[in-house]
């Protein structure tokens, strides 16, 4: 299927040209961020998708953004795409699994290419980017959004300073309440297969944060999780005669408190309830299938090449969202946390918090009192990272960043690969050693941390806290 170029609008030679695969909801960042905010120096020049009605909500899409509608290709069809629209970049935004295919493809035919997280879902298909990035000399980019979030620059900010000194240990804890967590549990996201499991998926955000925050490459991962929530047995226990198949259908819907209404959200309507008929997939699956392999239970403890460690878990059915992270440093203390606002992905909800004072962060130094900062602020999704991210990729010339928040594939290997470990160890039962999974992974660039080297001065004795 392709469709041809429809507006009174030509292309302007002096605009790059972009082309997106997989047209899902978090595409739509990239549209408008090429057809609206950016459009003086971008322009979309080919889409591409499994779903034939989902290229199409897009073409309408770019009318919407009053943009030359670009012509639609289905994914047996992309390296038409390519050959037709000569797009410099290619921008994935497929399932998670497929994500090395289309990334490979378009790096051999000679265009540079931008990824959403996570890179790929284990460690073959990372070695294959790895290997094609090196072959053709193609750049890829990696966007971790989290790392343009004002509050986690700023944590960011204070690591670099040296005001706690060289970071020792990490505790960090996230939570994903019964809106947002649920989600995952009945898209794609369900089967391994598809998108790594939560460890790969959600958190390689964490892990890539981790990383950047340290400016540390992990060296080994040690996993414990499962599935506890999620289950058959608990959907019997909240009085439910399920599982069943699938919201839509469901006879017990109005009785559940996890039933998503795809009809209810024109968004998620168009989307996805509109386009079933293309290719069967049901946005709306029972969150308590037995089918599900995936968990939502899950810690890991990482060493990194710093000798630091990070203490990690991950829940996916709290009662609050947000997450706590802890640095204990050879000079004091560093505490930030977050309570973030319910989330469905594709729909009008804003996952935040940080606008609404859900922000804390606070230094205790080693002796003396802690000290309570001020949260910085930015507006937009995801605390104002996406439209950082989004200048950051689509400006011909960004401002230099002290932060180095720009992520290529080794930092995107560097993060999957805790997720793919961790993985492997549910699987094993034994610690894993990052080196074992992929070979000739170059450090990533990091901004310069406080150096382990030199004397540290002694603690007062007076004024502890």
């Amino acid at each position: 299927m392709s469709v041809s170029l429809s507006s009174s609008s030509a292309p302007v030679a002096s605009r790059r040209r972009y082309a997106i695969v997989g047209l899902g909801s978090r595409h739509e960042l990239y549209q408008d961020g090429i057809e609206k905010t950016h459009a003086a120096h971008a322009q979309l020049v080919g889409v591409c998708d499994s779903n034939a009605g989902r290229i199409e909500v897009a073409r309408k899409r770019s009318a919407q953004n009053d943009a030359p509608v670009p012509p639609g290709y289905l994914a047996a069809d992309f390296s038409r795409m390519i050959a037709e629209t000569k797009p410099e970049v290619v921008i994935v935004v497929t399932a998670d699994a497929a994500h090395h295919e289309y990334l490979v493809r378009a790096m051999e035919a000679g265009c540079d290419v931008i990824t959403e997280k996570p890179m790929t879902t284990d460690a073959e298909k990372c070695q294959q980017i790895l290997d094609a990035c090196r072959r053709t000399g193609r750049h890829c980019r990696v966007t971790f959004n989290y790392r343009y979030s004002p509050p986690r620059s700023q944590v960011k900010d204070i690591l670099m300073s040296g005001e706690i000194g060289e970071v020792l240990s990490v505790d960090f804890h996230w939570l994903l309440n019964t809106h947002h967590g649920a989600d995952y549990f009945r898209r794609w996201h369900s089967r391994k297969k598809n998108s790594g499991g939560l460890l790969v998926h959600k958190s390689t955000h964490h892990f890539d944060l981790v990383n950047w925050w340290l400016g540390a490459v992990p060296v080994s991962v040690l996993a414990n999780g499962r599935r506890q929530f999620y289950t058959p047995a608990i959907a019997r226990r909240l009085g439910l005669s399920g599982p069943h198949e699938r919201c839509t259908t469901c006879p017990e819907k109005q009785k559940c408190g996890f039933a998503l209404d795809l009809s209810a959200n024109a968004h998620l309507k168009s989307l996805y309830a509109d386009c079933e008929s293309y290719d069967g997939y049901f946005r709306d699956r029972c969150v308590f299938r037995a089918d599900i392999d995936i968990e939502d239970t899950m810690n890991v403890i990482v060493g990194y090449d710093t000798g630091a460690t990070l203490s990690y878990s991950l829940n996916a059915f709290n009662a609050w969202e947000g997450y706590t992270v802890a640095f204990n440093g050879t000079k004091g203390r560093l505490e930030h946390k977050i309570v973030e606002s319910v989330y469905v992905n594709g729909t009008e909800t804003v996952q935040g918090g940080i606008a609404d004072g859900g922000v804390t962060t606070r230094v205790i130094p080693l002796r003396g009192e802690a000290r309570e900062l001020t949260p910085w602020t930015a507006e937009g999704d995801h605390g104002g990272g996406d439209r950082l991210m989004l200048e950051d990729i689509f400006l011909p010339s960004p401002p230099a960043d002290k932060y180095l928040r720009a992520a290529d594939e080794r930092a995107g290997a560097c993060s999957i690969l805790v997720g793919i470990a961790a993985n492997r160890g549910l699987e094993t039962g034994a610690a894993v050693r990052v080196a074992d999974l992929v070979s000739g992974v170059p450090r990533p660039d990091f901004a310069p941390m406080p150096s382990r080297d030199g004397p540290l001065p002694m603690p007062g004795r007076s004024g502890a806290h």
